[in-house]
């Protein structure tokens, strides 16, 4: 291993999906929601610092509202490390405008990797051989190297990433060249992707040399780069919300696939926290619960002195937070983001956003 990673934390998401506690000032990469005592941004960190030299070489970005939670819970990630969004344009200005800064303190030959910072892993080791082996790809290869979960069910909450002809083995890994993504499919696609073998489900992690990512960025998405080399940060104003995969992971001939498992969630809402933290009990009781003939369901209160009671209820979502209440069955969980723009439609609720 001749080549470091620098890690970059993507840390600008909302996780509307696990409202009333992830909210607009703490959204849920500052929460504890794996039952350990440790935020998803923190073991994020800890995870990718181990790669890194050390402190010096993760960074992260985010949004303005934001950057301050940042501060306090990486204390130790150094200022010039820390890239504050003035408003969020999603995830290919995001990686465009960390790319350059990365490639201006240490050269277009640096690695870069981007990471989301809400994701749970399970074996850590494996985690980081794995990103070493995406490493050697990048190397190697002059690639963008994503990497695909092995899927275990059809799931329809996550884009796939079709396998195209193999390009060999690093570090122990099978790569692939993209053949393409695709957006999330219906379940009875799903199924078949599955069943195929293969598709992975697009993890939305990339590890690549600054110099590839930004010549592809010049290639098909000239005027985001180009705005972001002229004016950085202070491009955002006048930037088209975009997301990396449709700026270049879908048009660039350079993407390559390994298929991964490490054991892995993305967290994406509260169906999550059952797959981690159930096991064999009747509910997932994240509280004082008096239960009356309730099963497979989650009950969440923020505060240790409530007491939630059920009576009579089946795969329901019941979360209580300070001054929210939600009640949800758990197949609905995705249209949690559209309860929250309701509540943002109207001035009386805005408190609660």
């Amino acid at each position: 291993m001749t080549q470091s990673l620098v890690p970059v934390i993507l840390a600008g998401g909302k996780g509307e999906r696990f409202w009333p506690v992830s909210r607009l000032k703490k959204p849920k990469q500052f929460l504890c929601l794996d039952g350990s005592d440790r935020s998803l941004l923190q073991s994020t960190a800890d995870r990718l610092v181990k790669l890194a030299d050390d402190w010096q070489s993760l960074w992260v970005i985010t949004a303005a509202h934001l950057a301050d939670g940042v501060r306090e819970q990486l204390p130790d990630l150094p200022e010039a490390n820390l890239l504050v969004e003035p408003v969020g344009k999603d995830t290919a200005p995001a990686v465009a405008w960390a790319t350059l800064e990365i490639a201006k303190r240490h050269g277009e030959v640096a690695i870069a990797g981007f990471f989301p910072a809400d994701h749970w892993i399970a074996d850590e080791d494996k985690y980081r051989q794995t990103l070493l082996a995406g490493v050697e790809l990048a190397v190697e290869q002059g690639a963008i190297a994503t990497l695909g979960i092995t899927p275990t069910y059809g799931a329809t909450g996550y884009g796939y990433i079709e396998q195209g002809e193999p390009k060999g083995q690093y570090g122990g890994l099978s790569a692939y060249s993209v053949s393409r993504f695709t957006e999330k499919p219906d379940r009875a696609t799903a199924d078949q992707f599955v069943a195929s073998g293969r598709f992975s489900w697009n993890s939305g992690m990339f590890i690549f040399p600054a110099g590839v990512m930004l010549n592809e960025l010049k290639a098909y998405a000239p005027e985001l780069i180009n705005a972001l080399e002229s004016k950085g940060v202070d491009a955002y104003p006048e930037l088209t919300k975009l997301s990396i995969d449709y700026a270049v992971m879908e048009q660039t001939q350079k993407a390559y696939v390994m298929p991964v498992d490490f054991g892995w969630d993305d967290l994406g809402d509260w169906n999550a926290i059952e797959r981690l933290l159930k096991g064999d009990r009747d509910n997932v009781e994240l509280c004082q619960h008096v239960c009356l003939e309730t099963q497979d369901s989650i009950v969440y209160a923020a505060s240790a002195d409530e007491v939630i009671v059920t009576i009579g209820l089946k795969d329901m979502v019941i979360i209580r937070d300070g001054n929210a209440t939600l009640v949800v069955p758990k197949e609905r969980t995705q249209d949690i983001k559209k309860a929250v723009k309701a509540l943002g439609a109207e001035e009386r609720f805005q408190h609660l956003l």
